[in-house]
């Protein structure tokens, strides 16, 4: 089985990049996240003549989640139970959950595609809300591990070390790389569950996000914010895997690139 997860950054603005790099590379299931498109506008036609079934989360023009796969899609999930709503926590609003997360079982493993709230600045409502969303995932996650193989991956917007930073001093009191979040990413791995750390094809280090700015690509100034965590009897089976830079690469790329992993059959 192969399998991959990608913060395409909007789905329709990548749709030829990503029918292409579907068609080249063959996951049997992707993840999808940032689609930034209503579930009622994803491509699913499109995916469809690629032999994939869609399962898409969305409501406007931010966030969104999807799972596309060729080997069965049941028990299609969006959101996870317990996920709160940001304006509930920052007391603006509704408690409804942004459209963050989408779970569905495919070919017998249970896929989660996650796309974690940004935090933008430590000590802002924006920043408890992610930690809560954290916290309510870890919850979710532990009542389903029980029932079988799963994958939990996508956009988890926290770099697990300093080694998955470009310049750790210069990200000293921003989010993504607090003690807090790092936390919250432990949390999940108290569960049973693995980082499944892919290779990175360039340097030492298998970054997966590159601001657009001039040169921090090329330079390989990145992040590994991109995770795939997968239950023992998954990540025991991972065969190989790898960050695509190809993907970055190119006229009007996401500023984030693929991870592919390839899962041995179950023995």
């Amino acid at each position: 089985m192969r399998l991959a997860t990608w913060n395409v950054n909007s789905v329709n603005a990548r749709l030829p990049r990503l029918l292409d790099w579907l068609a080249a590379t063959e996951p049997d299931v992707l993840c999808l996240q940032e689609t930034k498109c209503p579930a009622e506008a994803f491509p699913a036609a499109e995916a469809g003549e690629l032999g994939y079934a869609v399962a898409a989360h969305g409501d406007g023009r931010w966030n969104g989640v999807a799972i596309l796969s060729r080997i069965g899609l049941e028990e299609v999930t969006p959101s996870f139970p317990g996920e709160p709503g940001f304006g509930e926590l920052a007391g603006v609003g509704a408690a409804r959950p942004e459209a963050r997360a989408i779970g569905a079982t495919c070919g017998g493993l249970r896929v989660w595609s996650l796309y974690a709230p940004n935090g933008r600045a430590v000590g802002s409502p924006h920043y408890a809300y992610k930690l809560e969303w954290f916290a309510a995932l870890r919850d979710a996650l532990a009542a389903e591990l029980p029932s079988g193989p799963l994958v939990a991956c996508g956009d988890y917007n926290v770099a697990p070390t300093d080694a998955d930073v470009w310049d750790p001093a210069l990200f000293v009191g921003a989010t993504h790389v607090t003690p807090a979040e790092r936390d919250a990413l432990a949390a999940l791995r108290d569960l049973g569950l693995h980082d499944v750390v892919p290779t990175p094809m360039k340097g030492p280090h298998p970054y997966t996000y590159w601001d657009y700015r001039a040169g921090m690509f090329h330079q390989n100034k990145g992040m590994r914010i991109d995770l795939v965590y997968a239950s023992g009897d998954v990540s025991g089976r991972v065969r190989s895997a790898y960050v695509d830079r190809e993907a970055r690469k190119g006229k009007g790329p996401s500023d984030h690139a693929p991870i592919v992993v390839d899962l041995d059959q179950k023995s």
